[in-house]
């Protein structure tokens, strides 16, 4: 009688551990090298308490896209580098990524001025760029450029539109206004719009008052819009712009009767006791109806764990978080669809066909490659942001309140 040899324990253990990765995305990651994306982020200097969302959401939707499989059964792997809020920089590194690191792919990084550089640099080598937050659309004069951030081909009036049509339907409609504003390129551009709406609304500008990007003193204009009495102060504030506004105005006890922060640190800014019933944009926030969106659920779970780690002033998936994320899913999709790497064939099918989101389906068939303007109006209530217009997507309970 024949008789079965032994094997040892070990070489059934082995054996078992093959089978098993032979049933996952690890498999396939053994067939070739890693696709590789690169871009920067404004880890230090004004920009980065903003940028620490965006650097969360990249390493976040990376590690759930390599437990999906990866992009074309590769496992994917994030260079991201320190561009220092400085857009100069920033140029300089994505030449580097493209031409030292060799990456196959670019994402862009966060605010409009690094985005422009990273923008000239993926010209000049033909690469596709997703970005998430560029607010002047008509300066994307390339082809191959795709914005998460849905706000339209002509935010300036869309969205002031939105805000001011807001304030008229809410508890203590503006008749006078303050414009106050940093001259960081999109908060500008917005804030000069803002301006237009203004006079077509019929209101009164009492003030208007500019200051440079990276200003840290905030006194003088504080003092400006105590005395100008306004009923609604509009800030054009970026970063950390708006908290250092309201610690100014605390201390020459001045309270704005309404107040608006564009494009804010949204997590500083909803933590600051003085911030009550601030009014800001979104187009995504971790509240119906945007929560109940394919895969949202998921990531906001995740992002609160991992933002409360890391110590972040508010764990809450919002406008900033929700742009990031969009923006990867847009180059997911993209690679997926053309089964490619091939900047061109991405492109073009990006141009042609929409892709389904948190924010919802975007299309990028408009001027400049942008598509409809989704932007929403949210408010700080009890310490947490709420959407309050449009009525019919605004937080069930919620409407907007006046200080």
């Amino acid at each position: 009688m024949s008789t079965i040899p032994s094997i040892p324990r070990r070489t059934l253990l082995a054996g078992a551990a093959s089978a098993a990765l032979g049933a996952s995305p690890l498999a396939a990651f053994a067939q070739g090298a890693p696709i590789r994306i690169g871009s920067t982020l404004a880890l230090t200097g004004p920009l980065s308490a903003t940028a620490q969302v965006h650097k969360l959401v990249g390493e976040i939707y990376v590690e759930q896209l390599n437990e999906r499989g990866g992009l074309l059964g590769r496992k994917v792997e994030w260079i991201v580098k320190d561009d220092q809020s400085k857009p100069d920089l920033a140029r300089t590194l994505y030449e580097q990524l493209i031409t030292a690191d060799k990456v196959d792919l670019l994402m862009g990084p966060y605010a409009t001025g690094a985005i422009l550089s990273a923008m000239g640099v993926a010209q000049r080598y033909n690469k596709v760029l997703v970005h998430h937050t560029l607010g002047v659309p008509s300066l994307a004069k390339y082809d191959m450029q795709f914005p998460a951030w849905s706000l339209g081909s002509d935010p300036g009036v869309t969205v002031n539109n939105t805000l001011f049509e807001a304030l008229a339907a809410g508890p203590k409609p503006p008749k006078t206004v303050a414009v106050v504003t940093s001259k960081f390129p999109s908060i500008h551009f917005m804030s000069m719009g803002a301006r237009e709406t203004i006079k077509k609304k019929g209101l009164t500008e009492v003030l208007f008052l500019e200051w440079e990007f990276g200003n840290r003193e905030f006194g003088p204009i504080a003092a400006r819009v105590k005395d100008a009495k306004p009923d609604f102060v509009f800030v054009g504030a970026i970063g950390l712009d708006g908290n250092l506004l309201l610690d100014a105005m605390k201390k020459i006890d001045y309270v704005p009767p309404q107040h608006f922060y564009m494009y804010p640190a949204p997590g500083p800014l909803v933590a600051s006791p003085d911030a009550k019933n601030a009014l800001s944009v979104t187009i995504f926030e971790d509240q119906p109806p945007f929560n109940t969106r394919p895969g949202a659920e998921k990531f906001i779970t995740t992002y609160r764990a991992r933002a409360a780690r890391a110590n972040f002033p508010d764990t809450s998936v919002e406008v900033q978080a929700g742009a990031s994320w969009t923006a990867w899913q847009i180059l997911e999709a993209g690679v997926t669809a053309t089964k490619s790497l091939d900047d061109k064939k991405i492109a073009d099918y990006l141009k042609k066909n929409k892709v389904n989101t948190i924010q919802g389906a975007l299309r990028f068939d408009g001027p400049s490659n942008y598509g409809d303007d989704l932007m929403r109006i949210k408010q700080i209530q009890n310490g947490k942001w709420v959407v309050v217009w449009p009525r019919e997507i605004a937080t069930p309970g919620v409407r907007m309140a006046a200080n």
